[in-house]
């Protein structure tokens, strides 16, 4: 089993194709599965690298873990793969969701081995002006799971995201049947990733990045959804366009053919600006 050793933790991963490394991050589920049906797509231009985040699925955890800065690690951990597999060139990045968070740290602390990064959609959400509105229905969500389980609180997290049709891929994704780290890896989410949204972002803080940074959100998503406005507040401020890429929010599970080719559009535009 492919697997590499950081303080705290295994990292399981999957590496597919051939050319320059591209590392993919996911988001909630945490778990490499979901970029499977994109990499298939993007084997022939890329070397791809996906795994399965620290506490996720097959990553365990090794050591005492430092919860308070979580989000460093997770950044760290995928510094730790990129300097394992690309040890002298800068690769590609691309995270969704709470990966895209991930991504967005992650250039922040190890940006001399970023040659772009692709975030799409990240619920950065201090980067809205109704930040405090969107914390306490946040707050709220996870007081829900605490009293009452999983089932109602991903329903109002459902509800919150304004979801449409991806709704019930997204119950499907919460349902402990639908996979054999489903329970576990759901509430790992919970206790420890379901505040990154509460990350302090601002955009000034990516001024010196902003010529390796990628911000692309979904066609399909809800232009009101939080997580599409901050992408839109961020490009916005800094200045850069906002590709939209085919489906939703999780359109490179659900379109991976044409997810592919919106995302080397976008890499080949980005590269030659």
């Amino acid at each position: 089993m492919p697997e590499l050793e950081v303080p705290g933790a295994t990292l399981h991963y999957q590496v597919a194709g051939q050319g320059p490394l591209l590392l993919t991050i996911s988001g909630a589920n945490g778990s490499f599965e979901i970029w499977q049906s994109l990499t298939q797509f993007l084997k022939d231009s890329f070397t791809v690298v996906s795994y399965d985040r620290r506490g996720f699925s097959r990553s365990l955890l090794s050591g005492a873990q430092d919860y308070e800065h979580r989000l460093d690690r997770d950044a760290d951990d995928a510094a730790a793969l990129i300097k394992h597999f690309s040890p002298d060139q800068p690769v590609t990045v691309l995270g969704s969701s709470s990966g895209a968070i991930v991504t967005l740290r992650l250039l922040q602390r190890h940006s001399d081995i970023i040659k772009v990064a692709v975030a799409h959609e990240p619920p950065a959400a201090q980067f809205n002006p109704d930040y405090p509105e969107i914390k306490k229905s946040i707050e709220s969500i996870y007081d829900t799971y605490r009293r009452s389980g999983v089932p109602p609180a991903a329903e109002e997290f459902c509800d919150f995201t304004m979801l449409g049709e991806e709704r019930a891929g997204f119950q499907r994704a919460f349902d402990p049947r639908s996979g054999p780290y489903v329970f576990s890896n759901v509430n790992y989410w919970f206790e420890r990733e379901f505040r990154y949204p509460f990350t302090e972002f601002t955009p000034e803080m990516f001024e010196p990045h902003k010529s390796k940074l990628l911000p692309v959100n979904a066609q399909e998503t809800n232009k009101k959804a939080f997580h599409f406005r901050a992408n839109e507040n961020l490009t916005k401020a800094l200045g850069l366009p906002l590709p939209l890429f085919t489906g939703g929010h999780i359109g490179y599970a659900s379109h991976p053919e044409q997810f592919s080719k919106d995302f080397l559009a976008a890499l080949k535009e980005k590269q030659s600006a």
